[in-house]
């Protein structure tokens, strides 16, 4: 990995914990959604449906564009693609994501991590 993607890497998962605090009023909503199997993390960085309602698509909607900007200030920033952006975001999101909740695999399906 060349220096400029190994910043990037860092700088990313500083502004994930930094979304994460700035998504406090929705913490505990996304941490039941996942405890509860209704949202999982995908490979592209974004949070995703399992299980659909309104609420569910709501949550996963504000979490989903709060990322896609702050992958696009990192895009911009360190002169990446979104999509180098959003490969490092997901690996990072899958990789923390904790054991019993979803992920999204490489073939589209939910599985317990």
């Amino acid at each position: 990995m060349n220096k400029l993607i190994k910043h990037a890497f860092k700088k990313l998962a500083l502004a994930l914990t930094v979304s994460t605090l700035a998504l406090s009023a929705w913490a505990i909503s996304i941490d039941e959604a996942k405890d509860q199997g209704l949202v999982g993390e995908m490979p592209n960085g974004y949070l995703g449906v399992v299980v659909a309602s309104s609420e569910v698509t709501t949550l996963v909607e504000t979490v989903n564009n709060k990322r896609k900007d702050i992958y696009l200030d990192l895009a911009r920033k360190n002169k990446l693609t979104m999509g180098q952006v959003t490969k490092l975001a997901g690996e990072k999101s899958l990789a923390k994501t904790q054991s019993g909740h979803l992920i999204q695999n490489a073939d589209g399906q939910w599985v317990k991590k």
